[in-house]
């Protein structure tokens, strides 16, 4: 999926004696999105922003060594112990000799042949490390100015960390005129560099420059077009955030030095063997505990003391990506941690006063947004038509952001067809869920819309699941509707063997809980979302019409 973006000119930050200038040039594809303002609160501004450019350049998947030196070594000293074996036949000696001859012969032409090709890899890699680090960047941040915020969003290149940065209008001073809408600015290493020079004593001012959309100019060279092709998954896996964040979560409060402890512990320890997991023991009026596996080392947050009604043992993966906080525990007040499960995403908020910074994190590093999670096969799929859909989203643009309930109440609407509205926006990238508030915002992840088509099924499983129901090989078998929700029990016939899905749906249309008899699920249970049975079990339901606005009371 290709992304096209064009500036005028690039962002920049200027630092003098007593003030700081910093101008973000926004994407000229978009909309006309500018604000300007003061900044309150300086420092806490700086490391947030450092935080995210963390994020964006976050990159903690594995990568292989080249062994190819390696393996022509031992295969020469195979042959050497060969040829002692073989030693005093002649015979044998000879071919042998005459083989390694040949085999040298041949490592030695190969290495000619590709030598100018590693060296100009190494070259080039080495150059824009150290001169254009800007390559190494997937794609530039997402800016939002809405009438009570500005945030900033980002994601990773490796797909497993989000991060997002809200500003209220209190972080900002002598504000003038702004537009809201959503657009793309232009990011670099250097600009990144040039934030570390903000200082509390230099009045900082933020531009997100508006001439960008007025200016007229023949000079074509001052215009900065950039085109990035991006991976599905990459943009799949951006809108599978928000719907996370819909989620039902467990919610737990951490003094910043209980964090400062828990990424202390993690840089003085390098695990070799697993597992590799972070443990949370909470018990219900007491302080949360942290358990690091496999030292077993256990971190007592005297500090943070949990408030829920139950008991919780939760495990968490890719605990390194944790280290992103480490330059907010300073300027921060508190870290609210929102966990799903044990191998599920987690979200942690920086309470920096009128900034919250959002960290959200996939299950483990390995297992990416795009393709683990399928938090949009959980989510409310209720089917609303165009109509209303696009009533529903107009509604939510004249205000920019509101809560599904407050916007079923002005439209006269049932909450369940809001939600499932919303839903299908989020997954088309035209709507976020902003956790922090607990409202749902207006957020155009590009200039064109996405290529639904292209996204439609992000997963195989759904895919699936859609085939079967065509193809009416889905019986529902039993289906019971209760004030906690909905209960499915059925018979998929699927390449010439019955399964049994049983689903749980609670009142928000949520898969709360799920069973079945296939073999991907006994592996993976519901860490890697739904199979597709269960899915094709809850289509076939939806398409009975059970969820449809007439039938709601």
């Amino acid at each position: 999926m290709q992304f096209e973006h064009k500036y005028l000119g690039q962002s920049s930050v200027t630092s003098q004696a007593r003030s700081v200038d910093m101008q973000f040039t926004p994407d000229l594809y978009r909309p006309p999105t500018f604000f300007s303002g003061k900044l309150a609160q300086p420092i806490a501004f700086r490391e947030a922003m450092s935080a995210l450019h963390h994020v964006v350049v976050s990159d903690l998947r594995f990568h292989p060594r080249d062994k190819s030196d390696y393996k022509a070594w031992a295969a020469q000293q195979e042959i050497a112990q060969l040829e002692e074996l073989m030693a005093g036949r002649g015979e044998l000696r000879a071919q042998i000799q005459g083989l390694r001859e040949q085999l040298g012969t041949v490592h030695e032409a190969m290495h000619k042949i590709r030598k100018p090709f590693y060296d100009a890899r190494q070259k080039f890699f080495q150059y824009i490390y150290q001169r254009d680090k800007d390559l190494w960047f997937v794609l530039d941040p997402v800016i939002t100015v809405h009438p009570d915020e500005v945030f900033f969003e980002c994601f990773s290149q490796d797909e497993s960390s989000y991060g997002k940065l809200s500003c209220n209008f209190e972080v900002f001073r002598d504000m003038q005129e702004f537009a809201c809408g959503t657009t793309n600015i232009d990011y670099s290493a250097a600009l990144y560099n040039e934030f570390q020079k903000i200082r509390d004593y230099k009045e900082t001012k933020l531009h997100i420059d508006p001439n960008g959309f007025v200016v007229q100019t023949t000079n074509e060279d001052a215009f900065t077009e950039v085109k990035i092709d991006l991976p599905d998954s990459w943009v799949r896996g951006f809108l599978q955030v928000s719907s996370a964040m819909t989620m039902p979560m467990i919610q737990v409060d951490l003094h910043p030095m209980d964090v400062h402890n828990l990424c202390f512990v993690l840089r003085r320890q390098k695990e070799k063997i697993g597992p590799r997991s972070l443990r949370y023991l909470l018990t219900p009026g007491e302080p949360v505990k942290l358990l690091l596996e496999p030292w077993n080392l256990e971190i007592t947050c005297p500090r943070s003391i949990y408030t829920g009604s139950e008991a919780h043992n939760i495990r968490v993966w890719g605990r390194r990506r944790l280290l992103i906080l480490e330059r907010l525990v300073p300027v921060a007040r508190k870290f609210t941690v929102h966990l799903l499960g044990t191998g599920m995403p987690s979200f942690y908020q920086a309470d920096l006063g009128d900034l919250q910074f959002t960290l959200g994190l996939s299950g483990w590093t390995a297992n990416d947004w795009s393709q683990a999670g399928n938090f949009d096969l959980l989510a409310p799929r209720t089917q609303v038509d165009l109509v209303t859909k696009e009533k529903i989203f107009q509604a939510l643009k004249k205000e920019w952001y509101g809560t599904s309930t407050a916007l079923s109440q002005r439209l006269g609407l049932e909450n369940r067809v809001v939600e499932g509205a919303l839903a299908a926006y989020t997954q088309a990238g035209r709507v976020i869920y902003d956790l922090n508030k607990g409202v749902y915002r207006v957020r155009e992840l590009s200039q064109e819309p996405l290529a639904l088509d292209q996204l439609r099924f992000s997963n195989p499983r759904e895919e699936e699941a859609s085939r079967l129901v065509q193809e009416g090989k889905v019986l529902i078998t039993t289906e019971n509707r209760t004030d906690e929700g909905l209960q499915l029990v059925g018979r998929v016939e699927d390449r010439r063997r019955t399964f049994h899905p049983k689903l749980h749906l609670d009142r928000d249309e949520r898969i709360t809980s799920a069973e079945c008899t296939c073999n991907f699920y006994q592996q993976n249970k519901l860490y890697q979302g739904p199979c597709g049975h269960m899915l094709a079990l809850r289509l076939a339901q939806q398409r009975k019409g059970w969820y449809s606005p007439m039938s709601m009371n």
